[in-house]
């Protein structure tokens, strides 16, 4: 292990990553329409580390409009790039597309990732992750839609609770 990594898992962003290790249950809420809350559901998830603590994986399962909705992402911090870096797949936002998201590096609470979506017709969206813990025992992931040409609005969050 080469000592930037373990500089960072000690008490860099591979520490802030750490800190969402744990079982979590909470409430997701979904808006289609900004400020238009459209859905609300109980979720459950996880979060894991993997390969030595470089990365976690938040595998959650709820609902959306009654059906099931349950999904993956791997979060990272690639230290050579100084970004943090996401991938995440849902069994109803994303189809079969791999929703690959980054980040820069410097928040010391919450980590935050920007990628994009659609566009087969048009300028794709915007996708903006968050990642915060205001609480030891709270965990809350906001997701912002940002269409083409106007500001971001709250699309998806969902607040957990710790239950291990």
């Amino acid at each position: 292990m080469t000592d930037e990594l373990s500089n960072s898992l000690a008490s860099g962003p591979h520490a802030l990553l750490a800190g969402l290790i744990g079982g979590w249950a909470g409430m997701t809420q979904t808006w289609f329409m900004p400020g238009e809350l459209g859905d609300e559901s109980e979720t459950t998830g996880t979060v894991r580390a993997v390969l030595d603590g470089r990365f976690v994986v938040h595998e959650y399962r709820g609902s959306l409009a009654g059906e099931t909705m349950e999904g993956r992402a791997t979060l990272g911090f690639d230290i050579a790039e100084n970004r943090f870096v996401c991938a995440w797949i849902d069994g109803v936002h994303n189809g079969t597309a791999i929703l690959v998201s980054e980040g820069e590096s410097g928040a010391t609470d919450a980590i935050s990732v920007l990628g994009s979506y659609g566009g087969g017709d048009g300028p794709p969206w915007g996708w903006r992750t968050t990642f915060g813990r205001p609480f030891a025992d709270e965990l809350v992931i906001s997701h912002f839609n940002i269409p083409p040409g106007y500001d971001e609005y709250l699309g998806v969050e969902t607040r957990y609770r710790r239950v291990d």
